[in-house]
């Protein structure tokens, strides 16, 4: 196996007018399509805990209190090839029942079939972490996925 389980498993975007965001166990990406040339200057980004607020060359894009909570200080944002701005939070909370169903409280929603999808994909790289010998990247998951999945930690070796 190699590279990160999200790289060989893919990610489940949720579509919004501006661009995407998707997660992982440990972090929530999020991807703003931005005029071809846009400088460095012409972004004010604002990352804290609860809230994100993205402007570009003046005009809001994104601004709000996020779904859950985020460790400030790891937060990050780049521009790419001066049309795409992603930034990067980090979760505090990092288990597989912890899927966000929205970006920010109640805005850029994942339609229930996404939904569906991000947890399935996040209870499979929880899998994959308990079984690091095993690649979770290509499996199917049915049944019991919804908040992470069955908990086995209790089941006796």
């Amino acid at each position: 196996m190699s590279g990160p389980f999200e790289e060989r498993s893919g990610a489940v975007p949720c579509a919004t007018p501006w661009g995407c965001w998707y997660q992982t166990l440990e972090e929530v990406f999020i991807e703003v399509q931005v005029p071809p040339g846009t400088r460095g200057k012409d972004i004010q980004c604002d990352l804290q805990s609860r809230h994100l607020a993205l402007a570009v060359r003046g005009q809001e894009v994104l601004k709000g209190k996020l779904f859950d909570c985020t460790i400030a200080d790891e937060g990050t944002w780049t521009l790419e090839d001066r049309k795409l701005i992603r930034i990067i939070l980090m979760k505090t909370n990092r288990d597989a029942g912890n899927c966000w169903t929205s970006l920010l409280e109640n805005e850029y929603a994942a339609d229930p079939w996404v939904q569906d999808q991000m947890q399935r994909k996040l209870t499979l790289e929880r899998f994959q972490r308990e079984n690091p010998g095993f690649d979770f990247s290509g499996a199917e998951i049915s049944g019991n996925y919804s908040k992470g999945g069955p908990d086995f930690s209790k089941l006796e070796k």
